[in-house]
């Protein structure tokens, strides 16, 4: 069998309902190509592997895993990459889905790599810590809306599926967890440019307990700054009006 890894995050998924179940959320929106991000011990994968007429890949850092996959599932050779997901190129040309039991451990910054080929992405349908899961879903006004809320909702929309109980993994991790899904939105927000954007919304919520108008001053002129917006806090700023404020900064 195999090892685990708690430096490497693993939790690894067992409750095979759960498994078809984000099986079933990913097959709602047909993919001619998807990368599985951290298969691990194949939960997802031998279901995946299933999918007709589908150009699949998995990325695996663990060569412990790597080996028993290939063991496990034949049809995995040729399609297993095994590096870490945060140092791969693009894995397809053209669009592609991507799905997983994503690392907790790196999960925002495969969030982070997932906006980088944005349009690239027809769909993630990915398991978070569920604390995570209902950041990146949160609307303004609520305690949770924050950076990666607006920055993921710039590009796509969120739709919060189920919750997973800690006792569907081996081993059971000490937090509970969620599986979302992220769809590329029709009309995207519009925004100065992604450089300014991200700036602007990481210096709002660095200081979120004060006004728009003390944490991003050094943004914007002062006559800007003097606009009835900069009253709120950034918590209380949607996507869009965020996406608007770019393109009066400096």
């Amino acid at each position: 069998m195999y090892t685990l890894k708690k430096s490497l995050g693993q939790h690894f998924l067992k409750d095979e309902n759960i498994s078809r179940k984000i099986v079933a959320a990913i097959e709602q929106y047909p993919h001619q190509q998807l990368l599985e991000i951290g298969p691990g011990g194949g939960a997802l994968t031998k279901y995946l592997l299933e999918i007709p007429a589908i150009d699949f890949k998995a990325v695996e850092l663990d060569s412990e895993k790597v080996d028993y996959l290939l063991n496990a599932y034949p049809d995995l050779k040729g399609k297993l990459i095994h590096q870490n997901f945060l140092d791969i190129d693009k894995p397809f040309t053209g669009r592609f889905a991507v799905a997983g039991n994503f690392p907790y451990n790196i999960s925002s910054q495969i969030l982070f790599r997932i906006i980088d080929w944005k349009e690239h992405i027809e769909q993630v349908v990915g398991m978070f810590q569920k604390e995570v899961a209902q950041r990146i879903a949160a609307k303004e006004g609520n305690k949770t809306y924050g950076v990666t809320s607006v920055l993921v909702q710039a590009f796509f929309t969120v739709e919060f599926l189920f919750e997973v109980n800690e006792k569907c993994f081996t081993p059971p991790p000490k937090v509970k967890s969620a599986v979302i899904r992220l769809l590329p939105l029709e009309k995207r927000v519009a925004i100065k440019d992604e450089h300014s954007f991200f700036r602007l919304v990481k210096a709002a919520f660095n200081q979120r307990r004060k006004t728009l108008r003390n944490s991003v001053r050094e943004l914007f002129e002062p006559e800007i700054l003097r606009q009835e917006i900069f009253n709120k806090r950034a918590e209380q700023l949607s996507v869009r009006e965020f996406g608007a404020l770019s393109f009066k900064m400096k």
